[in-house]
């Protein structure tokens, strides 16, 4: 195997590839990236056996192909101490990979290719294409609200849910759900399709999507996989076994007192007041009057925040508690000048959107102060 590539072609793929290496490893090979090299096009290989992610970028001057695995960090952190222009001139050596660039020269201990586990080949139920900043955009607005390490750990991942004409994702933590859907005509979609995608492999789509702009993904769900492929990586990812919450049970409906505020105003008069707050639990009262918004917070040590925003209201006065952080959470994801809050009582779960036809649901749950 040899090949010569400029430091500015590899480190992309490689810093996808790595970001999916886990530091602490059971089986050493997972430590290593796989460096898969045919008719000139380098396949760059990283999986911690829950999510696997594959580079691909091609390699122009005349190569010997090839297979090995090398340590990710290692190479990755010799191609940023390499100058941006640099081209590095790959090769094997009995069993070592060695890597120059001008009187530099580095030897890297390897593995083979044969011990580097592959993600199994599962067949897929369905597949359809959607525009990657499209996917992004809706990851985005709703990974937030997944769970970090709850018990129910079909929590700890983010529902997609695909129907014969919308695609939908859905996260909650039991604490509060946020949720985006999007039309989109699909031919080969029968009966409605949910999967859950991990935490983990939820993050790393998201990071992978940053520069697709209109290019689309092809995604592929499958019984226990889910896969996603572009011109420059394919990305695989196991699925959460478990069932998801019913979540149309939690958005709440009729409430008959509704809300218009500036997002800006409103989420900068919140981390206000959050300074004030319990540092454990959070908690702020919104009171609502007629076309006024006051927000209070204390804490423990007998110290106060008060914030008077001015807001379209109408309705009956109100007062009810939130946890301020999942607030400020949902106002950070939208990107409207204004806000809807949608209300009942002082126990009932709040609606938050950006208008009657955005995309985005919010809903947060009320807390006792």
């Amino acid at each position: 195997m040899q090949f010569e590539i400029s430091r500015e072609a590899l480190i992309k793929p490689l810093q996808l590839v790595t970001g999916v290496v886990e530091r602490r490893q059971t089986l050493p090979v997972l430590a290593n990236v796989l460096l898969v090299l045919d008719n000139q096009q380098l396949s760059l290989t990283g999986t911690d056996l829950e999510v696997e992610l594959v580079g691909r970028v091609a390699v122009e001057n005349p190569a010997v192909g090839g297979e090995i695995t090398v340590p990710a960090r290692k190479l990755m952190d010799i191609c940023k101490s390499l100058p941006d222009s640099a081209t590095l001139k790959f090769e094997l050596d009995d069993s070592k990979a060695v890597i120059r660039f001008g009187r530099s020269r580095f030897s890297l201990a390897t593995l083979p290719a044969a011990d580097f586990p592959s993600v199994d080949e599962a067949k897929g139920t369905l597949r359809f294409s959607v525009p990657q900043h499209l996917l992004k955009r809706m990851i985005d607005s709703t990974a937030f609200a997944m769970a970090q390490q709850d018990v129910r750990y079909y929590l700890n991942g983010l529902l997609m849910e695909v129907g014969t004409d919308y695609l939908r994702v859905v996260a909650t933590d039991g604490h509060r759900l946020a949720l985006h859907t999007e039309p989109l005509t699909l031919d080969n979609v029968g009966s409605k399709t949910q999967v859950i995608i991990p935490r983990k492999g939820i993050l790393e789509l998201s990071r992978l999507l940053a520069d697709g702009g209109d290019e689309a993904v092809e995604l592929v769900l499958g019984t226990n996989h889910i896969r996603a492929t572009t011109q420059n990586f394919t990305f695989t990812s196991k699925l959460v076994d478990g069932k998801f919450p019913d979540y149309d049970r939690v958005l709440p409906k009729g409430g008959d007192k509704i809300l218009v505020a500036n997002r800006n105003d409103l989420r900068q008069a919140l981390n206000r007041t959050a300074i004030l707050s319990n540092e454990k639990f959070r908690g702020i009262r919104l009171m609502l009057a007629q076309n006024e918004l006051k927000i209070l917070a204390n804490n423990p040590e007998q110290e106060e925040a008060e914030e008077i925003v001015s807001v379209e209201y109408n309705g009956a006065p109100l007062e009810i508690g939130f946890n301020v952080s999942y607030l400020v959470d949902v106002l950070g994801v939208l990107s409207t000048e204004t806000v809807q809050l949608v209300l009942s009582d002082a126990h009932s779960s709040v609606l938050m959107h950006a208008g009657e036809d955005s995309g985005s649901r919010y809903v947060v749950m009320p807390m006792r102060l």
